[in-house]
């Protein structure tokens, strides 16, 4: 979603704008699920990838709450969105890697940890989503 811009001049500058916003929310939420992976590895050693997984199920709250924030209060304008939701949110969760991850507890034959990983990471996750609109609506 970009900027609106109400002038043919203006849509470079929003557009650039808008792709700086997102590169940025992108940078902190990467940034944050590595720290979330080095902190976790530290102390965790099995078979279920739980640092994505905590990563991915926080990012869809924080995401839950964002949308529902701007819903109700519209607090939010286009680029704080953009920021949050595209940038933030999109960098912190990992569904590349939930699915890559997914691949190799397949290829090592971990078929039980491979289904409840994949289908608590979306049960849960659309769960997360819900509750934080909830909370905020």
């Amino acid at each position: 979603m970009f900027f609106i811009c109400h002038s043919t001049k203006k849509h470079y500058i929003c557009l650039m704008k808008s792709l700086l916003l997102v590169g940025f929310g992108g940078f902190l939420g990467s940034v944050l699920r590595y720290s979330i992976q080095l902190i976790v590895s530290k102390g965790y050693c099995g078979f279920f990838p739980i640092a994505t997984f905590l990563a991915n199920i926080a990012g869809c709250f924080l995401i839950g709450i964002f949308y529902g924030l701007a819903t109700k209060y519209s607090i939010f304008d286009g680029g704080t969105r953009l920021l949050l939701t595209t940038g933030f949110c999109g960098g912190f969760t990992t569904f590349s890697t939930l699915s890559y991850e997914s691949f190799k507890l397949l290829e090592a034959g971990q078929y039980i940890t491979f289904i409840i990983y994949i289908s608590s990471s979306f049960i849960v996750g659309v769960f997360m989503v819900m509750a934080g609109i909830w909370m905020v609506i």
